[in-house]
């Protein structure tokens, strides 16, 4: 079977940044073209990429972060000699030929997207919302400002204050988090091109401290990527338990199709459709 991992223009630059490298399950890396455009993809077994072997590698967090490296790893290879469109994660056709035809069909699409995404990078902002670190330094100021009020209060009035201190200092952190991540679009809005909101991410794929409350894509130049940071320094430097974290640059995943119709503001969406 044929895995996917990126569409970019016909030439020597991308066959070059494939050189020497593999893909998933070891295969080695190839080009396959039709036209003005060519597919990166590497041979991959049908019992593993077939329906079955691909629910179940997904279904193993340690295959599957694996694949995800290794497709990660192609792309961005690739990305630093040309503008290409990410596919998303285990894009897999049948052969070559199914391949050839998907480039043949979405020839327009592809080119247009490709276009679009010159000279451009992706980069990520997270914004998260922790409740026990507000109470902290809540009651760090508490204390500082009066050092002997524990002393007079009486065991029951103190447990009370301590849960009232504890609902409002949940609010109000995530009331301040949203806030900051409104703040992040007003501060970036001039130095970038489109904008797509990512589901928050929960569990093992947010393993730092707080709740992940904002998780936004930005399409920006390469050259504005210093003004984009800039813009963000110090945001959240004096809000008790908010934290922003800015990722990338990478290469435009979450832009590699067009925007759906509606959408507001350039906003993308996911990447290229699964198994074929």
């Amino acid at each position: 079977m044929s895995y996917v991992y990126a569409v970019g223009g016909a030439g020597k630059a991308l066959d070059s940044a494939l050189s020497g490298r593999t893909g998933a399950h070891g295969g080695a890396l190839r080009t396959v073209r039709a036209g003005d455009l060519v597919a990166l993809v590497s041979s991959v077994p049908h019992d593993a990429f077939g329906t079955d072997g691909l629910r179940a590698q997904m279904e193993d967090i340690k295959q599957l972060e694996v694949l995800a490296r290794t497709h990660h790893c192609v792309v961005e290879a690739a990305y630093e000699s040309g503008t290409v469109l990410p596919m998303r994660l285990a894009t897999v056709y049948l052969d070559d030929a199914r391949v050839t035809e998907m480039l043949v069909e979405r020839a327009v699409e592809f080119g247009d997207l490709l276009s679009r995404l010159e000279g451009h990078v992706e980069l990520g902002v997270k914004v998260y919302a922790d409740p026990r670190e507000a109470a902290a330094a809540s009651e760090a100021a508490t204390t500082a400002t009066a050092p002997g009020e524990s002393a007079v209060t009486s065991p029951g009035r103190a447990y009370l204050r301590q849960r009232r201190e504890q609902r409002r200092n949940h609010r109000d952190a995530y009331q301040a988090a949203g806030a900051v991540a409104a703040e992040v679009t007003a501060r970036v809005g001039a130095t970038v091109r489109a904008r797509l909101a990512h589901r928050p991410q929960q569990g093992d794929l947010a393993p730092g401290a707080g709740e992940n409350i904002a998780n936004d894509a930005y399409l920006v130049q390469a050259s504005r990527v210093a003004e984009f940071h800039t813009a963000l320094a110090g945001l959240a430097d004096d809000v008790p338990g908010v934290r922003v974290e800015i990722t990338g640059p990478w290469a435009p995943y979450s832009f590699a199709t067009p925007p759906a119709e509606g959408t507001r503001g350039g906003e993308g969406s996911g990447g290229d459709g699964g198994r074929r």
